[in-house]
């Protein structure tokens, strides 16, 4: 097992370029194609987004995902309707609802033609207004993909959009090989240690068998051989570190995550040294 750190050597702008590199490097659409070929053979199968007729079921519905997706429509046969019934065919995975009660609306403060993502892992919500927008299927569905962090997101080239506008300061990534027999434990235990940083901080999962996560590996200065690892980043204060491990275990992430708040807490406790006054 080795441990890295680094602090004061990368500033957020790089950090941020990084994921445009990754972004314009990497495939959007293909991304989208990815999850949207599966959706496209359960299409017809799928059920249909669930209707939300008062305040109650809405909220129950909401609280019931780590993701879901509300349609709020004033007439449910109109073409924007239409276009979220076709978007949620394309996402099988990711529960989507539909209201067309004046009270449900109003209790979320949307408009009519309106679609809301709701996600449990920073309790935040973002809205599609469809009224002034050209939006069809292919832009709800890119807007769902690029919103749906969950308690453990996987790095891609769409979802780094999301990782860049989430309200996240602090990012631990798990490097690893998902082709790995030992990724499924790895996998789970994460996820545990997720749950106990809920709304603190972003875990995300990079797997080394994507081209694209290629700079993210070199960024960290990881190889192939180092993992799995461990890399936390925060972006306000431009520090990182990095943890190579023999196995994932809840216990190494949560003390790797406590240790790394502790220095951070510690380095904003200690007061700026004063420059000494100069003589006139």
């Amino acid at each position: 097992m080795a441990r890295t750190g680094q602090a004061g050597t990368m500033n957020t702008s790089i950090f941020l370029c990084l994921l445009i590199i990754l972004l314009t490097r990497g495939s959007p659409a293909a991304c989208v194609g990815d999850n949207s070929s599966a959706s496209h053979s359960t299409a017809s199968t799928a059920e249909k987004p669930v209707l939300l007729d008062n305040v109650e079921d809405a909220e129950a519905f909401i609280s019931g995902a780590e993701v879901a997706v509300i349609g709020f429509f004033q007439e449910p046969e109109s073409p924007e309707a239409s276009q979220f019934l076709l978007t949620a065919g394309r996402i099988p995975e990711v529960p989507f609802g539909l209201s067309t009660s004046p009270a449900v609306l109003s209790h979320y403060g949307v408009e009519a033609n309106t679609v809301t993502l709701f996600r449990m892992v920073d309790n935040q919500r973002r809205d599609l207004d469809m009224n002034n927008n050209d939006i069809d299927a292919e832009k709800m569905t890119r807007f769902i993909r690029i919103n749906e962090l969950r308690l453990v997101t996987e790095y891609t080239p769409m979802t780094a959009i999301g990782v860049m506008q989430s309200s996240f300061q602090l990012h631990l990534l798990l490097v690893t090989d998902k082709t790995s027999p030992k990724f499924p434990e790895q996998m789970r235990r994460y996820r545990e240690a997720a749950e106990l940083f809920k709304g603190k901080i972003l875990f995300i999962l990079v797997d080394i068998n994507l081209k694209s996560n290629e700079r993210t590996v070199s960024f960290f200065k990881l190889k192939k051989s180092q993992l799995p690892a461990l890399a936390i980043f925060n972006a306000p204060d431009e520090e990182q570190d990095v943890l190579t491990l023999d196995e994932v275990s809840i216990e190494r992430v949560q003390d790797f995550c406590n240790g790394f708040i502790e220095r951070m807490e510690k380095g904003e406790d200690e007061p700026e040294e004063k420059a000494p006054n100069e003589e006139l």
